[in-house]
């Protein structure tokens, strides 16, 4: 392995630091997005029970004890649960728009890599056919199958080098976008539903607490019948 970087030339050492640069991120980002992966149907069943008992601050601190960005979009809606409809909606909208940046960190660099990995793999072959050409010229066209086998070796490996990054760096970009994408999914489901459970509890309350409602019940319950 020493041999060939050393053969390769300078881009080689290059190529060499963006996949290690791609790896890091990859493996930076496969265990931040893992730890942010929760079960959203219970998470919204113990919500939705503690809403409907009105218990918002035993819901809250659920909320805030889950990790990930789905449960900080929950929070947000829920730390202004007496708000209207639309102003939660807003709420999730605003609070996921600042969760997506978190969820994409670094993925344009990985995405930057696997655009010139291949760019600088080229370059590297255009050198070493270059440093082939000037031994010839320097030979007046004569040179040694050792020298121009230098230059040829120098340029292949360059072109290999460059895609052996590229592919594998554009597999973890892609295995991440995918990863992303699910989590934001996540995120609007969440949203959505705390949204449709704050505002269904205030409605249930706001009829609950009708006083012709409360009457009807007085009476009902003080009325021969009732007893």
């Amino acid at each position: 392995m020493i041999e060939l970087v050393t053969k390769g030339g300078p881009l080689i050492w290059l190529l060499l630091a963006c996949s290690l640069v791609a790896l890091g991120i990859f493996a930076e980002r496969f265990f931040h997005l893992h730890r942010s992966v929760i079960d959203v149907a219970e998470l919204l069943q113990g919500v939705s029970n503690l809403v409907q008992k009105r218990n918002f601050s035993e819901a809250l601190h659920e909320v805030a004890g889950t990790p990930g960005p789905v449960a900080r979009v929950m929070k947000a809606a829920l730390v202004r649960h007496d708000m209207s409809r639309a102003d939660l909606k807003e709420i999730v909208q605003e609070a996921g728009q600042l969760e997506v940046p978190k969820l994409e960190r670094y993925l344009a660099v990985l995405l930057s890599i696997v655009y010139v990995a291949p760019l600088i793999g080229l370059l590297a072959t255009v050198i070493g056919l270059t440093d082939t050409f000037i031994k010839l010229e320097g030979g007046n066209g004569f040179a040694t199958p050792a020298e121009l086998s230098s230059g040829v070796y120098q340029s292949l490996l360059g072109s290999a080098a460059g895609l052996a990054v590229a592919i594998p760096a554009y597999l973890f970009y892609a295995y991440l976008a995918a990863f992303v994408k699910s989590l934001m999914h996540d995120m609007e489901r969440g949203g959505i539903e705390i949204v449709n459970i704050l505002s269904d509890q205030r409605e249930a309350a706001a009829v609950t607490d009708d006083p012709r409602i409360i009457a009807f019940d007085k009476a009902a319950g003080s009325s021969p019948r009732g007893r």
